[in-house]
């Protein structure tokens, strides 16, 4: 999927964009409504993440504009960023068009949870939150794991994440630090922390926890869910 970044601030948007990509998006940037509009009928993306305070133009072409200018065109997903507290402000981005509304600063969990929220809404992205890696299931809505015709088990909300991530991911070795800033954020979390969520959530998804058969450790590196865990079902 495509995402479009339209930031005057550089660091922040080079953050969203990182942020993005650690998703799956393929990122494309903008620092001013007028590339703003370029580049969304270039790359005609899946999600445009829009900052409300653009540099001052002839005509003005602030966020709310660039925002109600695609709504008349298109009803691509938009998530507007602010530094703006006033209720009439964010009342005002909803009714020209914005899906969500997202007030700086802010974590990269919270911009990939919204991100996620908003593309299930309008169904640009997976409309089931439903994931499968061989016999494995997730269903992160609920926060249910299920092996094959077993059961299903619950799932804490930080559990749930780390293995909605990790299905995401199936076959490619996670580092520890990736999986602790998208876990917890940048600053959060530890490694002893991911250890032990890594081993409460094997504890609960595998056959065997001293002999896993899904997440597999890679000494020095981090973690890993194989492609096709337990096999095809």
């Amino acid at each position: 999927m495509k995402a479009l970044v339209v930031d005057d601030d550089r660091v922040l948007a080079d953050l969203v964009s990182f942020t993005l990509r650690r998703e799956g998006f393929q990122v494309s940037q903008a620092q001013d409504g007028e590339s703003a509009l370029r580049r969304w009928m270039e790359d005609q993306p899946d999600i445009i993440i829009l900052d409300v305070n653009l540099p001052k133009t002839s005509p003005p072409l602030d966020g709310f504009t660039i925002c109600r200018k695609i709504r008349e065109q298109s009803d691509v997903p938009i998530i507007l960023l602010t530094v703006r507290e006033d209720e009439d402000d964010i009342v005002y981005g909803l009714k020209v068009g914005a899906d969500d509304y997202i007030l700086k600063p802010f974590s990269p969990r919270q911009l990939v949870a919204r991100v996620q929220a908003v593309l299930r809404r309008t169904a640009r992205g997976p409309i089931s939150s439903t994931l499968q890696a061989g016999k494995l299931t997730l269903d992160a809505d609920r926060r249910e794991a299920r092996c094959g015709e077993q059961e299903p088990v619950s799932l804490t909300a930080l559990e749930c994440r780390l293995l909605e991530y990790m299905m995401l991911h199936a076959g490619h070795i996670l580092t520890i630090q990736e999986l602790i800033d998208h876990i917890w954020g940048p600053g959060g979390g530890s490694r002893d922390m991911l250890r032990q969520l890594v081993r409460r959530l094997r504890s609960k998804i595998e056959p065997d926890p001293s002999s896993p058969v899904f997440i597999e450790t890679i000494p020095g590196r981090g973690y890993g869910l194989k492609r096709d865990p337990g096999g095809t079902p």
